[in-house]
């Protein structure tokens, strides 16, 4: 998205700025009003103003003491601001004086009641130096100056070291004396340590910057001052400073400002010596490269993205030497991206250069992504005596929580490099007061095969308060992705999948939180997971080719994760009108609360979705509502909206605008290239023009089930045998040899006090560990939601504990509260389909069900014997020994995907297989 299709016109000059065309009508004259008499009442005494009212109202204007620098790639900017702030000065009856020092145009015109005194910086550092504060001395307090382009006295000195020192010794003094002086700095001439140690000087410190269509302001500190808004992006229009909410919009306007964020030394490693020669070879401004060239293209990719050869061959085709220079130019540290960062940029390429008779570029929202490098990683480790305790840890057979949890400590109370922590603050400037995600991405994660899905950690980072404050909660959130790298989901996932000596390394992703503000939150309209094949075809009319979508309204979490009593929309792309539930189940089967994050509080939150759209002025809320009256569902919605009798069905997104057709295509076309099913996180809203705008978060390779087709049933098991049935599964598989169940009755779990269902998925966990080393297989069987995060839905049980059962079983009750979930697109369902783990919903009060109530009633509890330390759970947790209570039988259960049935029975040793 250009910045001139969000902003309106293209830009013109009024007294020398550049300034904004109108959002709505050519008529207005964009320029920032200066202070009239009329408006003075609405600074405070104690208030300096600029000269610019708009301005004022974003910075609360300047205090005594402030020294105020101008990052600016033209130096009109800064004289169009200098000179407003004289003009206001002189107005004012302030000293107004100009130290001219540089031999770029004047900033200021000579004007009455402003002295202009020239200083020659060509006599060096001290010489220049001691007559600026000569000239301090002199003029005394409350005084304002205005002095040239600091980025002139590195050509005289040679040195950022001298510049930097100069105004260190320069500043404090002008605050002493309750100056305001201005100050002008050239983007991207100075290193890193310069203009670190200038910004933790001055007072204030702004950034101006052009875009196609503009001027954009974006104020990076402000000492002693805070509003929600102050550190956002502002764009000129109707002659105010407008800040720039929209995730797509901010992330144009942003990126277009940067084009190089972090700057770093160079050095004689391939890693600087290949960026710098390919950078060498792109400013020649060349279209076809070279056979030299297409190697060190390659060699840069694979230290990007690695050497995974199915990868290597997208990137090499897709990612062109322009993208790849603008992922490094965006790093943090050194390394690769991660599996999480190069899907999500394959398959944006992908999208962008193979979209076919349709236009994605208008469709995909502008992304501004940052990256840490996966060097940073092992840097943090070293630094903070940490990488012996990884080592330990990834050996150890079982990690507890309780472990973990002071493992997180141990991260926490890390250090990084100055030099990293730098860049982390640019990050931060850069973003303003955006929210953002800190989302783990390490090497081997997303890749093909191993999906570790959940596995690392994710933070929302509302990013509110001032500067440092956003890096201390940055470099927390930071700490946190690092330490989940040893968290016990992971290392058991990464001994599963016989990845346990796998080079891993935690890289990380860093993205602007997709979305619009509204009251005081934050959050995207729509967000989901969506796969390339149905697994869940709930009906014959559905083609699982097509694919499904996992929709919810608000932040995704809730399409991901198993979340209280919410259930989002499952569409197919195929036929999307045609929903699992019919009739009033729908209003049971719907997304009820929304995740967001509440700018006003700084966290992440859940509000009931009745709640947040009360007031019925959520935009476009007609597509995604609709109205429940008299015990009937209609999508027709006279008159306003409210939010008691509304049900979130997204009936008429699905069929007013073309957001599933879309969704479809970029599956089949990311599907091709990949050559394999892909699943893809993504954002999405609907425009002023009702249309579909979709920012594309993430994409990796689909883990199909071994058995999808038909499976055939067995004939004639004895009715005594069968222990239950289903007619409703996703995944497949025959198992012959099943010794172990451990059965937890509903409604024994319904009665336990909450800090015993508290416990019940750590004892779990400790049978099933304990059962992987006897080598044994077995089934779980267990009320609602294995996995739930709410106790009174299910057991709250983690991967770890679950991870080496054959068989998953969710049992409801009637009344009981406990109603099982196909979870199909969530984390827990890919941990189940990854581990080839068959998942069961059972309904023991329906008689097709076939449950064998007695069998799991009187058969002998044994957990005493295998975990005598947790005998005293034994009331709640029944661990069977089916070998014991069925005269050597084991359990065989075979399930049928193709035609939803599953059977569970008892299977004679003589026909063990």
């Amino acid at each position: 998205m250009d910045c001139k299709g969000v902003y309106g016109r293209s830009a013109h000059y009024v007294d020398g700025m550049p300034v904004l065309g109108s959002l709505e009508s050519n008529t207005h004259k964009n320029k920032l009003d200066p202070i009239e008499e009329k408006d003075m009442e609405k600074i405070k005494p104690e208030i300096i103003s600029s000269g610019v009212l708009s301005l004022d109202e974003v910075i609360q204007g300047f205090r005594l003491g402030d020294n105020v620098v101008w990052q600016v790639d033209d130096l009109d900017d800064y004289s169009y601001y200098a000179e407003r702030f004289i003009y206001q000065g002189i107005r004012d009856g302030r000293r107004c004086v100009y130290i001219s020092f540089a031999p770029h145009d004047p900033v200021l015109k000579p004007m009455e009641h402003l002295d202009l005194i020239p200083v020659d910086p060509g006599k060096g550092f001290d010489f220049f130096s001691s007559e600026v504060h000569k000239i301090i001395e002199k003029y005394g307090k409350q005084v304002f100056y205005v002095f040239d382009n600091l980025s002139s006295l590195v050509v005289e000195w040679a040195t950022d070291e001298l510049l930097a020192n100069f105004f260190k010794v320069t500043c404090p003094y002008l605050f002493e004396l309750d100056t305001i002086a201005f100050f002008a700095l050239t983007r991207g001439k100075h290193s890193h340590s310069a203009v670190a140690r200038i910004r933790d000087t001055t007072q204030i410190l702004i950034d101006v910057y052009r875009v196609e269509s503009g001027t954009c302001l974006h104020p990076l500190k402000v000492y002693d001052r805070y509003s929600p808004q102050m550190f956002l992006p502002h764009v000129v229009s109707h002659g105010k400073l407008v800040p720039v909410f929209n995730s797509g919009d901010a992330a144009a306007v942003s990126a277009s400002r940067h084009k190089k964020v972090f700057l770093s030394t160079s050095t004689i490693a391939p890693w600087d010596s290949v960026y710098k020669k390919l950078t060498q070879y792109y400013e020649t401004g060349m279209d076809t490269l070279s056979p030299e060239t297409i190697a060190l293209k390659q060699e840069l990719s694979r230290m990007i993205i690695g050497y995974h050869p199915l990868f290597n061959k997208l990137a090499d085709h897709y990612l062109t030497l322009e993208e790849l220079l603008n992922i490094r130019d965006r790093m943090i540290g050194s390394g690769r991206v991660g599996g999480k960062a190069a899907g999500m940029l394959i398959a944006r390429s992908i999208l962008l250069k193979d979209g076919g008779h349709r236009d994605f570029s208008g469709i995909l929202e502008p992304h501004d992504s940052f990256y840490i490098g996966s060097d940073v990683f092992f840097t943090f480790l070293v630094n903070n005596y940490l990488f012996r305790l990884r080592l330990q840890l990834s050996e150890n057979s079982r990690i507890t929580r309780e472990m973990f949890e002071e493992v997180e400590k141990r991260f926490l109370a890390g250090k990084f490099p100055e030099e990293i922590t730098e860049q982390f603050r640019n990050l931060i400037d850069y973003f303003g007061q955006a929210p953002i995600i800190v989302r783990s991405s390490s090497l081997l994660e997303d890749s093909f095969g191993n999906a570790f899905a959940g596995k690392y950690r994710s933070e929302f980072c509302t990013n509110q308060g001032n500067p440092d404050e956003r890096l201390e909660e940055l470099i927390r959130a930071i700490k946190l992705v690092y330490a989940s790298a040893l968290n016990p989901d992971a290392l058991s996932y990464r001994r599963v999948h016989g990845l346990k000596d796998d080079d891993e390394k935690m890289a990380i992703l860093v993205q602007r939180v997709s979305g619009v503000p509204y009251k005081h939150y934050f959050f995207p309209t729509l967000a989901g997971v969506t796969f390339s094949r149905n697994l869940f075809a709930w009906t014959p009319r559905i083609d699982p080719e097509k694919g499904m979508i996992r929709l919810v309204f608000g932040l995704g979490t809730r399409a991901v994760d198993r979340v209280g009593r919410d259930y989002p929309r499952m569409i197919a792309v195929s036929h999307p009108e045609i929903r699992p539930e019919i009739g009033m189940g729908i209003t049971k089967y719907s997304q009820w609360d929304v995740d967001l994050l509440d700018i006003k509080a700084n966290e992440f939150r859940t509000l009931p979705v009745s709640e947040l759209i009360a007031d019925g002025d959520y935009p476009d809320l007609k597509l995604f509502m609709s109205l429940y009256k008299d015990g009937h569902l209609s999508d027709k919605h006279p008159g306003r909206m409210g939010g008691a009798n509304l049900i979130l069905t997204f009936n008429n997104l699905i069929r007013q605008t073309d957001f599933v057709e879309i969704v479809g295509e970029m599956l089949k076309i990311i599907e091709k290239s990949y050559d394999h099913p892909v699943d893809m996180e993504f954002t999405a809203f609907v425009d002023s023009n009702n249309r579909i705008r979709i920012n594309l978060l993430q994409c990796r390779t689909m883990t199909i089930p071994g058995i999808t087709g038909p499976v055939v049933m067995p004939a004639d098991v004895p009715r005594e045998n069968i222990l239950f049935s289903s007619s409703k599964i996703i995944n497949g598989g025959v198992i012959n040899d099943i010794r172990y169940i451990v059965y937890i009755d509903p409604r024994v779990y319904a009665g336990i006090e909450e800090h015993v269902k508290k416990s019940v998925g750590r004892v779990v966990g400790r049978i099933n560990e304990r059962l992987r080393l006897e080598g044994v297989r077995f089934i779980l069987m267990g009320p609602g939601r294995w996995g739930s995060n709410n106790i009174d839905l299910g057991v709250n049980t983690s991967y770890s504990d679950i991870d080496n059962t054959a068989v998953l079983v969710e049992i409801a009750r009637e009344g009981g509260g406990h109603t099982p979930e196909v979870s199909y697109g969530t984390h827990f369902f890919q941990d189940l389909v990854e581990g080839h783990i068959i998942y069961i919903p059972v309904y023991p009060d329906i008689p097709e069900s076939e449950f064998n109530e007695e069998f799991f009633e009187v058969s002998e509890n044994v957990l005493a014997e295998l975990l005598p330390d947790d005998k005293k759970f034994s009331s709640v947790i029944k661990l069977i020994d089916v070998q014991s209570s069925a005269d050597g039988a084991y359990v065989a259960v075979v399930a049928d995907p193709q035609n939803q049935n599953a059977i569970c029975y008892l299977n004679p040793p003589d026909l063990i297989s």
